[in-house]
């Protein structure tokens, strides 16, 4: 990071060279200026994967009846509300939620 030496302000990179952020002063850049572009990579899984490393509780499917589901919860509304439970059955793979 570089700074204005009139007065110590930010010298941020432009095409040309470096311009200060504050007073307008500018200067030919000293260094290479090499834009950067950061991707994140999206790894998908398949869901019955990720399902098996999640928590079981006891819970009644409204779709088949089975008495187990895998769960999880999530803040879905402002932040002075409950958050809200996810469940998916274990056996049909059914989804509800319990505010």
């Amino acid at each position: 990071m570089q700074f204005c030496p009139k007065c110590k302000g930010i010298l941020m990179p432009t095409k040309e060279g470096v311009l200060c952020s504050s007073c307008g002063h500018k200067e030919a850049s000293k260094a290479e200026i090499k834009e950067t572009v950061k991707r994140k990579a999206i790894v998908k899984q398949d869901s019955r994967e990720i399902q098996e490393t999640m928590p079981t509780m006891k819970a009644d499917c409204p779709k088949c009846g089975n008495k187990e589901a895998y769960w999880f919860s999530q803040q879905t509304r402002a932040a002075d509300e409950p958050e809200t439970q996810f469940f998916i059955c274990t056996k049909c793979g059914h989804r509800w939620r319990k505010y």
